[in-house]
């Protein structure tokens, strides 16, 4: 991996721009580049077949001036150390962003889900949960469902932690399922976010959020209600992929019958009356608003100038080069970064925590009207701070973040 596509570099060249806009000690800044503890684990699970297989396993723990740690644990084969140590990085700016009193945290095993029975998977989770154990907690450091993990995975680590303690400890995790604790409105909590920042940014532009085109590169959780709640806004759904491919279709696209068929066959591949597209190819499209909602790093220097979009809301974490950044910004593309836009998922999942600690539980309604709140107060804030230092929206998003945490510094201990 280049240092142009590493995440870990790219996050701290984005701190490095916003620290230099505010004039930040660079002491502070030093500190903000480094997580405060990286934990590497080797998790032996018992497979299937009788065979023991170790796994790698991480948890970085990145800042905790604002609160406690927060962050997602993902199962994917290309998990590696400097992709956590970003992701721990932007979980610390996302909060910040959203105003809400956490840190930074992410975790990961190197691992191919598809390829695991559910009860390897159980095992393997149950077994990273008890290696992790000590450096998690409820004010310490919550951790929350990311790529190919889910509620069911929270379940496992909220009953392990649960156990090992001797008594019920929902506020572990969130993303659990409703019935342990897991808030209403958390599963779709992410997706509605890119929805709400791509309807405000269209008011922005003069736009109406009605009928306008969306694709949406990634048709997993966070892409499926991203494009249900823009078409519930009047939005038109016309271009969707996973990682086997794309569809299209300019007339429009079902997404919940997209889902379904996905379900059905595995893929968005072979939809009925959609014509099948590359994932490269949907993100070039001529639409409104293309929501990047798979892994990092999709848009670069090489294809960034293609991107016909009027908007851009970043549903995954880091799908945008620094090089590809500068390009849509002169293109006059209105890019909503990933620590604003896909930031609904941790502040539901702040929603659930504080529901957990007080054993509350909100209707939808509630959850999603305090959501919408907060997504439309952080959007404002750091349009208008784009706005007033004449700066892409990413850059305000990293400036106001930075200068949040910062503020939060008390000082080295001793």
């Amino acid at each position: 991996m280049s240092q142009d596509t590493n995440p870990y570099h790219i996050a701290i060249k984005q701190l490095e721009m916003a620290a230099e806009k505010i004039g930040l000690d660079p002491n502070i800044t030093e500190l903000l580049k480094h997580p405060k503890r990286v934990l590497i684990v080797s998790v032996p699970v018992k497979m299937d077949d009788g065979k023991v297989k170790v796994f790698t396993g991480y948890r970085v723990q990145h800042n905790p001036w604002r609160g406690a740690y927060k962050g997602g644990i993902r199962y994917h084969p290309k998990v590696d150390l400097d992709e956590v140590k970003a992701l721990a990085m932007w979980m610390t700016w996302k909060a910040a962003v959203m105003d809400i009193p956490y840190g930074g945290a992410k975790g990961g095993v190197v691992c191919n889900p598809k390829e695991m029975s559910q009860g390897e998977l159980e095992r393997m989770t149950r077994r990273y949960t008890t290696m992790i154990l000590d450096e998690i907690g409820p004010y310490k450091d919550v951790p929350a469902p990311d790529v190919y993990t889910n509620p069911q995975v929270m379940a496992w680590i909220m009953d392990t932690y649960s156990t090992i303690k001797g008594y019920a400890v929902p506020e572990i995790v969130t993303g659990k399922p409703v019935s342990i604790g897991g808030s209403l409105g958390r599963l779709g909590a992410t997706g509605r976010g890119v929805a709400i920042c791509a309807r405000e940014a269209c008011s922005k532009l003069g736009m109406s959020i009605k009928d306008a085109r969306v694709a949406v590169q990634g048709y997993g959780n966070v892409g499926y209600h991203a494009a249900v709640i823009a078409a519930e806004m009047g939005a038109r759904l016309i271009a969707a992929s996973d990682s086997k491919g794309g569809v299209y279709n300019p007339s429009g696209i079902d997404p919940v019958k997209l889902r379904e068929h996905k379900q059905q066959t595995g893929s968005v591949l072979g939809y009925p009356g959609a014509e099948e597209i590359t994932n490269e190819e949907l993100l070039t499209l001529d639409c409104d608003i293309l929501m990047p909602c798979a892994l990092e790093s999709v848009l670069t220097e090489k294809n960034a100038a293609e991107v016909k979009a009027k908007i851009v809301s970043e549903g995954a974490n880091g799908p945008t080069t620094p090089q590809a950044d500068k390009i849509i910004y002169e293109k006059g593309i209105l890019l909503i970064p990933d620590i604003l836009a896909n930031a609904g998922g941790v502040t539901v999942s702040y929603f659930e925590w504080v529901q957990n600690l007080h054993r509350e539980q909100w209707t939808e309604e509630e959850v999603n009207q305090k959501l919408e709140r907060k997504m439309v107060k952080a959007f404002n804030d750091v349009y208008q701070l784009a706005k007033k230092e004449n700066v892409d929206m990413r850059t305000a998003a990293m400036i106001l973040a930075v200068q949040r945490v910062a503020e939060a510094f008390k000082g080295l201990f001793p």
